[in-house]
């Protein structure tokens, strides 16, 4: 069984705070016979986000065929099937079935 919490937003050389892992693994010990931990550290990671906090979706500006698609914060698996629909139709020429805009990578431009 994996336990996992949420996210902590912080400096990207913040020190780890594994708090939330902390409060989260005793309850769940009451609940499932979890054992011993396969990994004695915990992992941490960090996410990709844009300043404003939107994935980029769409067409390279100034790479011609080149196809972004990134920046999902901690929702990439989520959005997975969604952004990648949104890329096929682009590619392909297709009406896209949501507005693509305010994901495109020419806001940073």
């Amino acid at each position: 069984m994996r336990l996992t919490t949420g996210a902590e937003f912080a400096d990207r050389d913040a020190p780890k705070t594994p708090v939330q892992l902390e409060r989260a693994e005793p309850i769940a010990r009451t609940l499932f016979p979890l054992g011993e931990r396969i990994d004695p550290e915990p992992w941490l990671g960090r996410r990709p986000c844009t300043p404003d906090m939107m994935p980029i979706i769409g067409p390279a500006p100034k790479h011609k065929g080149l196809w972004f698609s990134f920046g999902h914060a901690h929702h990439g698996l989520t959005l997975a099937a969604v952004t990648g629909r949104m890329i096929a139709e682009m590619v392909t020429g297709q009406k896209v079935f949501v507005d693509p805009t305010p994901f495109a990578p020419a806001r940073f431009a």
